[in-house]
């Protein structure tokens, strides 16, 4: 089993007479300047489609009945993924569509998913249809002097009539872009350039779509309907996950990036055979690729993922790149670098640690940091015996002992930004700070309840320890959060955890496929909820901090209780486990109240607050001007509050400015949501984190005599 947030993997039978669905044959006669060939799904998606079906009925946890009311949310949904903002389709087209609205549920009963198609071939031609116009408009510099408005929130808008009224949306939208480049003071001519390139891009990508793609969309509106964490994925994306959850492949050790139709080396991997052969720097573009003994094959253009499954390979076998050097023009001379794959480790994406010296009274006390992306393990390994295999809990045991071994006075295991991953690892990891005994509660669709437990007595660290969380902590992470906390074992600190509650198992569909046929991918499905030891589920509600830090977060734009779909917070019976005496929680109170009077004078958690609130006014708008004049008057009266230069450029897009630096209303018109920072610049401190160590140092200043120690004991409940 499984836990963790369900990613997104948006980058998909024989076709039906078109008299299976007249209602929609006539949507697809849409014109444009740039023609393509419509997508049709593939014989498997039929097979995958019924067995998803199939097994959404029989296991998900909820049991709902997947009837016309169903349906219709499914259709609903499918819209929203394709065009969220209603950008792109005309009423006339959602008017036609609308007989299919109750059919979705027995299509995919019976395998047929040609509904999905013809939609989205209705949205390919209505975006390329507004690329064409915004290609054009960029030929005329806008007049930035009108007092006109750009309505980015389109939540509660209305399907356009005609094509007039969304190219006037685009227009304001190509202006809004426009003027973003516009206040970092670049001329008319260069920002052209810049834009025609950024929607060429759009545009490339949109012709570059496969049936998987669009298959994935489809049946992921369904499965969403279930709740927001039962997912599809393409075989491809199950590799990726794969991937992810054991952070290691085969491959050259380089990160990619596509950047004018260029694969782009954005960094090499220390230890990777790239690393060991140095002949690839940064910024260097792959145009070919070949495998041993075989031609090269030209990539440019190509989508990023395609070039990626080329590179990677099994392990000791080769692959031959042909590169332009990152200071070459197009068309100048290449050189080949032929490396041999080998294992390459993600360590970016495992437990880190850092040291955190504090001043306190006459003293400067040493708290250790262990930085926790997510719960992962390569359970590949450790089923076929590797004695390496990575995971969380044996990371986080090697990296406390190198702290202890510093002579730390206390702990900060920080859990932002986690979503979660294999349940197994929030178990084991709990025990290392907890002792012995129930971690958490699961209760499976049958009804029946199985307690999970930690069976191992040892304790790799029984010091003053914080655990500092926020509204993107989720799943594993609130499992092991809640377990501290009903324990008494140490602090909560930060914003109200996502409140993701269930437990998903990943099914392979790989067994319902034919011998000769192309994988079939996987489906995530929700078939449990999580309980804490006490009763109460973490699901929509989360893990309440015991100190609550700042945090530009909206817990009513993100986190379960914000998804229309969520399953709802119940309780059942607590477990039979010792949490100690109530000394921790008693001194709560006084701790609080140091962290409030201490923040009232900080400076820099002061400004944080200030930054925050200057946010919330930005998120708060629907919509911004479109007048150079009342733009620069807003950015200057940032600047001044910030005191900070707003023209910085994205490192991830060299030589573009980032639309959000410059323009608070732009941040919010692109949908951006101000993190917490963590994994910013080495050299901004984190202010959050900071105060979180300060907990810790109050905690440690206790009159009482070490109240944390006292809960971690041995459960009452035998294992």
């Amino acid at each position: 089993m499984r836990s963790g947030l369900a990613r997104s993997f948006t980058r998909h039978i024989t076709i039906l007479a078109l008299c299976a669905a007249p209602w929609l044959a006539a949507s697809s006669a849409v014109t444009n300047d740039t023609a393509h060939k419509a997508l049709m799904p593939e014989a498997r998606h039929s097979e995958i489609a019924r067995a998803v079906y199939a097994l959404s009925e029989r296991y998900h946890y909820e049991q709902a009945p997947l009837d016309n009311e169903f349906s219709s949310k499914a259709f609903d949904q499918f819209l929203e993924s394709l065009d969220p903002s209603k950008m792109y389709f005309l009423a006339e087209d959602i008017e036609r569509f609308e007989p299919g609205r109750f059919q979705l549920d027995d299509s995919l009963r019976t395998g047929q998913v040609d509904i999905a198609f013809r939609m989205f071939d209705v949205y390919q031609n209505r975006a390329t249809q507004r690329l064409d116009f915004v290609l054009k408009s960029l030929e005329t510099e806008p007049d930035f002097s009108l007092d006109e408005e750009y309505e980015y929130d389109r939540t509660d808008a209305t399907w356009a009539k005609n094509d007039a009224e969304l190219n006037e949306l685009w227009r304001k939208r190509v202006k809004n872009d426009a003027l973003s480049l516009v206040l970092t003071e670049k001329p008319w001519d260069e920002i052209r350039d810049v834009l025609t390139k950024r929607y060429q891009r759009v545009l490339t990508r949109i012709t570059q779509v496969k049936p998987d793609d669009v298959f994935e969309i489809y049946m992921n509106s369904f499965t969403h309907i279930l709740d927001p964490h039962s997912s599809y994925m393409s075989p491809r994306n199950t590799e990726e996950y794969r991937i992810q959850m054991s952070l290691s492949y085969d491959g050259i050790g380089a990160s990619l990036q596509l950047i004018d139709d260029y694969v782009t080396i954005m960094n090499v991997i220390p230890g990777g055979p790239a690393a060991i052969d140095g002949t690839l720097k940064q910024n260097d573009r792959i145009t070919a690729v070949a495998q041993e003994g075989e031609e090269m094959v030209d990539v440019i253009g190509w989508r990023l993922d395609d070039v990626v499954q080329l590179i990677r390979g099994p392990g000791g076998s080769q692959v031959r790149l042909d590169i332009l050097p990152a200071d070459a023009a197009p068309g100048s001379t290449q050189f080949v670098l032929e490396l041999t794959r080998d294992k390459i480790k993600l360590e970016a994406q495992a437990a880190q640690k850092k040291l955190v010296e504090l001043p306190r009274g006459d003293k400067t006390l040493r708290i250790g940091v262990v930085e926790v992306p997510s719960f992962y393990l390569d359970y590949q390994a450790l089923i076929e015996g590797d004695e390496n295999y990575t995971s969380t809990t044996r990371d986080v045991r090697r990296l406390v002992e190198e702290l202890k071994a510093d002579g730390i006075d206390g702990l900060v295991l920080d859990l932002r930004n986690n979503g979660g991953g294999h349940l197994r690892e929030a178990q084991s990891l709990s025990g290392l700070f907890i002792g012995n005994g129930p971690v958490v509660q699961m209760r499976h669709t049958n009804g029946r309840i199985e307690v999970l437990k930690d069976s191992d007595p040892e304790v790799a660290y029984d010091g003053p320890m914080a655990v500092l969380v926020n509204r993107f902590s989720a799943s594993a992470s609130e499992i092991f959060a809640a377990a501290i906390q009903d324990y008494g074992r140490g602090v909560v600190v930060g914003q109200q955890t996502f409140g993701k509650g269930s437990v998903q198992n990943l099914f392979s569909l790989d067994r319902y496929k034919r011998a000769d046929s192309p994988g079939f991918g996987q489906l995530t499905l929700t078939i449990a909820k999580y309980y804490r030891v006490t009763g109460g589920s973490t699901q929509n509600r989360g893990v309440n901090p015991d100190i609550e830090l700042a945090s530009a977060i909206d817990p009513e734009m993100i986190g379960e209780s914000s998804q229309k779909t969520a399953m709802p917070w119940d309780q059942i019976s607590p477990t039979n486990f010792k949490a100690g005496d109530t000394t921790l929680s008693n001194e709560l109170p006084r701790l609080n109240q140091s962290h409030i009077a201490r923040a009232a004078s900080d400076k820099a958690y002061q400004e944080l607050l200030g930054e925050i609130d200057t946010f919330k006014e930005a998120r708060e708008r629907k919509s911004v001007s479109l007048n150079l004049d009342v733009r620069k008057a807003e950015r200057d009266k940032l600047k001044a509050e910030s005191g900070e230069d707003t023209t910085e450029l994205s490192a991830d897009s060299p030589g573009e400015p980032n639309d959000s630096s410059e323009d608070p209303a732009v941040a919010q018109a692109h949908g951006q949501i101000m993190p917490d920072p963590v994994d910013g610049d080495e050299d901004e401190p984190d202010v959050i984190l900071d105060e979180a160590a300060q907990i810790v140092i109050d905690m440690i200043n206790l009159e009482s005599q070490k109240p944390w120690k006292a809960q971690a004991v041995k459960s009452t409940v035998k294992n």
